[in-house]
C-alpha cells in the first residue's frame, strides 16, 4: 500500500496515478490518540487499521496525483535520524575532496548517527528554500525508513518488524565549518516522499536501485546493497541509543556523486519500488 498526506492534511491511498481519500480513518485514529503520545498516531495504528483503510480506498473516487499537493507522508515524527557516509564510494569521494586518507575517516561506529530538525522536513509539492545561495548547497540522495512501532535495543533479527515503510529522501546540506546537524537542519533541507510504501511491498530493502538527477542529468546512481550499515544494522545501532517511535524518519545514507544545487534546479530522487520524489530548489524568502 502507498500512503500519502496531501492538500490540507488529508490522508490518501495511492493506486496507480490516482489518490483515494481515506481521511475519515485518519480523523478517527487521531481522535482516539493521546495528545502526549510519542510519534505519529496514524503510523502507530496502521497494523490495526490497514484492512479498513484499504476497503475505504476502494470505495473512494480517485483524484489524479498530479492535481494534489503532496505533503510529507508522516505528520508527527518524534525525530529525524540520519546515517553519515554509509556508502564506501561516498567515503572515498569525501576523503578525496578533503585530501585526507580514507582510513582516517570516522565511520558510523565512531561518529554515530546524527539528527535533523523536524522543521527541516517538507513534501515534494514544496520548494527547497536555499538559505545560503552564496555557499555550497549539495544534494544527497537517500532511501528513508519510516519506523512502525516503538522499540529500543532492537536486535538485528527483529529490526524489519519495526519498519512501517519506506520513501525517498534528500539530505540537503549547506557546507561549512558548523556542526553537521546544524547545517543539515535548515528549514526545508529534508524533503521526503512522494508517499510511503508499506514494508510488505518491498521484497528486500537492501536491494533497492536508486538514482538522482538534477535538471534531467544523472548525478547519483547506486543500490542499497552497497550500504555499509544495512537496513537491519541501522535499526539495531540507532535503537541502542534511542527509543524509536512510530513515524520516526531514518535517512540511510547517500552514495557518491553529491553535488551542487542552485535556485531553480529540479531534483529527482527515485527508486522504481518507491516512486519519484521530484522537487525544485528556490531561494529562501
Amino acid at each position: 500500500m502507498k500512503l500519502c498526506r496531501y492538500d490540507d492534511d488529508r490522508l490518501g491511498v495511492v493506486i496507480g496515478d490516482m489518490v483515494h481519500d481515506v481521511t475519515p480513518a485518519q480523523d478517527e485514529i487521531r481522535k482516539s490518540a493521546r495528545y502526549d503520545m510519542m510519534g505519529d498516531a496514524v503510523i502507530a495504528a496502521l497494523p490495526d487499521w490497514r484492512a479498513r483503510i484499504e476497503a475505504m480506498a476502494k470505495q473512494a473516487p480517485g483524484k489524479p496525483i498530479s492535481q494534489v499537493k503532496l505533503l510529507p507522508p508522516v505528520a508527527r515524527p518524534s525525530k529525524v535520524m540520519a546515517a553519515p557516509t554509509n556508502y564506501k564510494a561516498h567515503v572515498e569521494e569525501m576523503a578525496a575532496r578533503r585530501g585526507t586518507p580514507v582510513e582516517t575517516h570516522r565511520g558510523i561506529a565512531a561518529a554515530g548517527i546524527f539528527l535533523k530538525s523536524n522543521s527541516s522536513v517538507i513534501g515534494q509539492s514544496e520548494v527547497i528554500p536555499l538559505r545560503f545561495p552564496d555557499r555550497l548547497n549539495e544534494h544527497e540522495l537517500e532511501v528513508v525508513i519510516v519506523i512502525g512501532k516503538k522499540g529500543t535495543n532492537i536486535s538485528r533479527e527483529n529490526a524489519l518488524d519495526h519498519i512501517a515503510g519506506y520513501c525517498m529522501g534528500l539530505d540537503m546540506t549547506v557546507r561549512g565549518k558548523e556542526d553537521r546537524s546544524f547545517r543539515k537542519s535548515v528549514d526545508g533541507y529534508s524533503p521526503v516522499g512522494p508517499y510511503m510504501v508499506t514494508a510488505d511491498e518491498i521484497a528486500d530493502p537492501d536491494d533497492l536501485p536508486i538514482e538522482l538527477t538534477v535538471n534531467g542529468v544523472t548525478k547519483q546512481k547506486s543500490n542499497t546493497s552497497q550500504l555499509i550499515y544495512d537496513i537491519r544494522k541501522l535499526i539495531e545501532f540507532a535503537s541502542s541509543y534511542y527509543t524509536l517511535h512510530p513515524g520516526d524518519y531514518f535517512f540511510t545514507g547517500t552514495p557518491s556523486g553529491v553535488g551542487p544545487v542552485q535556485p531553480g534546479d529540479w531534483i529527482s530522487a527515485a527508486s522504481p519500488p518507491l516512486g519519484e520524489l521530484r522537487i525544485q530548489a528556490g531561494r529562501q524568502d
